[in-house]
């Protein structure tokens, strides 16, 4: 058999969305990759060997049968649930988008529990912001908070932060101060040259002291040995020196600020401190996405509701609410009477609560791999995978898209293609 070598191809695990793989495919099947992380090798290796079998109600169907059942399920629902998205195409979570407002039904994404607070936080008070380029060539300071990327981005140091070499960073490293904030000691903080171990729940103290320095405002009721957050203030004073002293400094932030106690104030009081350190010299703040396209999913969501997440149709226009149209809350308060997840695995990742109401409803699973959900859904779907046997737009964690391209043939059709089938049939029963 004949090896072919695809270049430039974009890894689909995280939100740094790698675009240099390099990937060997004989027989149909990738049997090597080259330029990635352990986990990104794994999904290129083994993502579109798993898939599950297409059924309907326990017993194996046609896909046409699958789609049939799938309309008919939505369209009877009262109160449908289309929820997911985070690792599939943007074009797959348009038609996403339009099958919710069909069904008159809620539609959330993951970032309801993850990144959420951070989206919401940015309607507020806006998000001065730069690209993973702009990071690589330019930072002279990294500051992770409440992120450990060398386990949750694993090549975000080498290819776009604090080992990168870049275009005013030559050096890399050395060229480099790089700061981490967080509740434990982490295999990314021992890399720092400065790392603050804070007291959980702290992050809004901590940022509002850090604001009060940046601005020179007194702080009548501390000494450079009390503790804020856990650590002196004077430790503190090191890290406004950095940020004074750097000539371009981002900001990383993770899951560890947006959920913890104060979420979305926390991220609103960070992008408020960046604002600050504007004034002096120039810093920029990015969340560390993480599901590979849950951000093309607030981008696409917003472009067509005008809201990035916990929106409800019931009333035949877009509402937003979060916390009474979030997956979540809707699930526990038994506000769903039937449900479409796409690409995503809910029973692995959301609370017990939920996931045993999602047990009592008509679902439908679209999934290129067998999961926790598929082994119980009413409908399961077998997808290709994006960016292996499907092409489409993700947006990487600095929103800029790129763009994947298919490698593999698949016997199974891509989301896109279900989707538009399922509501095509849908729109059908609507008019009879």
């Amino acid at each position: 058999m004949t090896v072919t070598v695809h270049k430039d191809v974009v890894c689909t695990f995280c939100g740094a969305l790698c675009d240099d793989l390099e990937m060997h495919v004989e027989d149909n099947r990738v049997i090597d990759v080259k330029n990635v992380c352990g986990i990104g090798r794994s999904k290129a290796l083994h993502g579109d060997n798993d898939k599950p079998e297409c059924r309907v109600r326990g017993q194996q169907a046609t896909l046409e049968q699958a789609y049939d059942a799938a309309a008919e399920i939505l369209s009877r629902a009262k109160s449908p649930l289309v929820y997911g998205f985070s690792s599939t195409v943007a074009e797959a979570n348009r038609v996403g988008v339009e099958l919710a407002e069909i069904l008159r039904g809620g539609l959330d994404n993951c970032s309801s529990y993850c990144h959420g607070p951070g989206v919401l936080a940015r309607q507020h008070v806006g998000l001065p912001t730069c690209t993973l380029g702009e990071a690589k060539n330019r930072a002279d300071l990294v500051v992770f908070w409440g992120a450990n990327p060398m386990e949750s981005h694993m090549r975000h140091f080498s290819r776009y932060s604090v080992q990168a070499k870049g275009m005013y960073t030559p050096l890399g490293r050395k060229d480099r101060k790089m700061v981490v904030v967080d509740v434990r000691p982490t295999p990314s903080s021992k890399n720092a040259d400065l790392f603050f171990q804070v007291i959980p729940g702290s992050d809004y103290e901590i940022a509002t002291v850090l604001r009060a320095l940046v601005c020179e405002l007194p702080l009548p009721t501390l000494a450079d040995d009390s503790l804020v957050g856990g650590v002196p203030l004077s430790k503190w004073k090191e890290l406004v020196a950095l940020f004074k002293a750097c000539k371009y400094g981002v900001v990383f932030f993770g899951i560890g600020l947006t959920q913890s106690q104060g979420k979305d104030l926390n991220i609103e009081q960070l992008i408020r401190l960046v604002g600050d350190c504007n004034r002096h010299t120039r810093v920029y703040a990015m969340p560390m996405r993480g599901h590979a396209n849950v951000n093309g999913n607030n981008q696409v969501f917003v472009w067509q509701t005008g809201y990035p997440l916990a929106i409800s149709f019931n009333r035949g226009y877009p509402r937003f609410n979060p916390g009474e149209f979030s997956v979540i809350d809707m699930l526990n308060r038994g506000d769903v009477d039937a449900a479409l997840i796409v690409a995503t695995d809910p029973a692995a990742h959301l609370p017990h609560t939920a996931v045993e109401a999602l047990k009592k409803i008509p679902t439908i699973v679209l999934d290129p791999v067998n999961s926790l959900t598929t082994a119980w859904a009413d409908v399961v779907i077998p997808v290709a995978t994006s960016g292996l046997s499907a092409a489409g737009t993700y947006y990487r964690m600095d929103n800029v898209p790129i763009r994947l391209r298919k490698i593999l043939d698949c016997e199974w059709p891509a989301d896109l293609e279900v989707l538009q089938n399922i509501k095509e049939r849908v729109l059908d029963a609507k008019d009879h």
